[in-house]
């Protein structure tokens, strides 16, 4: 059934059809109303999966009414983001373009993704350390934060990205080599020994890489809204349909929003191993009941507030993807010199 969260419409079971009902949306399936929406309450669409079709009224709605639509494959994967023509400064983008083809402020930049997602994911392994009750799995834990501080005080002398996404990827080596040890519960059902995508090999690799999924769709959504174009990236290469600049933002969530909420999702058997299905050639993937509770706990996070270190306020999880997206935008304006990652204490 379609669920409405943090203003974000999810449709994820087969067969719902959605029209235009004057200024709301109306969710059908076998011709009977399941759910009336007015537009204004309504700040994306997500469609996930196969078989729901959103009628040329609906669609038309959406675009009026600046609420871009995203079609998801069952994994959360983006296909396509349909909106309306982009209001925005085009000096902005510019922008944006220019600094892509600067070295010199690429690397600064880089520097700043890779110290925010280091400095969170040691952050995270810190406190699974302190909560651990395995003194063996502790002295692991923390022999990686030490490795990970290592590569942290050598990022001001990385001279270039290249050297910058090295240290990047040996941090994500160590992080993931002990992230297993995070978990307490359901050690037999949840295995994890490396990371693996496209697709995932186990029921914790299915758990981040849709996570990431739902985290990757909320950045470019808030750089779209910040002006920016989340294709054009500076850490992750530029591919055909790849948002790289989303990808660059997501870095600092990863640790802390995603990674976390995994772990306690497991350790409060809140996700169970009847989530997840086994396909041919090995590939584990949620199923129906399973994208749902994930979908709904991570919006019911994205609810709670943290204290952020920069302006110095508390704001909801949900709006500091739109936070750091305008701090971006203030560096590629050359408002201030260095992108502050967000770091949670």
């Amino acid at each position: 059934m379609p669920e409405i969260i943090q203003n974000v419409l999810y449709l994820t079971t087969p067969g719902l059809f959605v029209q235009r009902d004057h200024l709301t949306l109306r969710i059908e399936r076998d011709r009977s109303l399941v759910l009336s929406l007015p537009i204004h309450h309504v700040e994306s669409v997500c469609i996930m999966g196969d078989e729901i079709i959103l009628s040329h009224g609906a669609m038309q709605l959406s675009l009026e009414h600046a609420v871009p639509v995203n079609y998801l494959d069952a994994n959360g994967r983006l296909r396509a983001r349909v909106s309306g023509v982009p209001d925005t400064s085009v000096t902005l983008r510019r922008a944006q373009f220019r600094a892509s083809e600067n070295p010199e402020l690429q690397t600064r930049l880089c520097r700043s993704i890779v110290a925010g997602k280091l400095h969170n994911a040691r952050n995270s392994l810190l406190r699974g350390a302190r909560e651990t009750t395995d003194p063996a799995a502790a002295e692991s834990i923390a022999s990686v934060c030490d490795a990970m501080a290592r590569l942290i005080t050598r990022l001001p002398d990385a001279e270039n990205p290249d050297s910058v996404r090295g240290l990047e990827g040996a941090g994500a080596q160590a992080y993931f080599s002990v992230f297993g040890l995070l978990l307490k519960q359901q050690q037999a059902d949840f295995v994890f020994k490396i990371r693996t995508r496209q697709p995932p090999l186990d029921r914790v690799n299915c758990l981040l890489s849709f996570l990431y999924a739902l985290v990757r769709h909320d950045c470019i959504s808030a750089l779209t809204v910040a002006g920016l174009d989340p294709f054009v990236g500076f850490l992750h290469a530029e591919r055909a349909n790849r948002p790289s600049l989303a990808l660059d933002l997501m870095e600092e969530f990863r640790p802390w929003l995603a990674d976390r909420l995994a772990v306690t999702l497991i350790n409060r058997q809140q996700i169970q191993p009847s989530h997840f299905a086994l396909r041919e050639g090995g590939a584990v993937e949620l199923t129906a009941d399973g994208r749902k509770t994930l979908i709904k706990a991570y919006q019911e996070r994205k609810r709670e507030c943290l204290q952020h270190p920069m302006l110095g306020q508390q704001v909801a999880i949900a709006r500091s993807f739109f936070v750091q997206a305008r701090l971006l935008a203030r560096v590629l304006r050359n408002d201030v010199a260095e992108y502050e990652p967000l770091i949670p204490k």
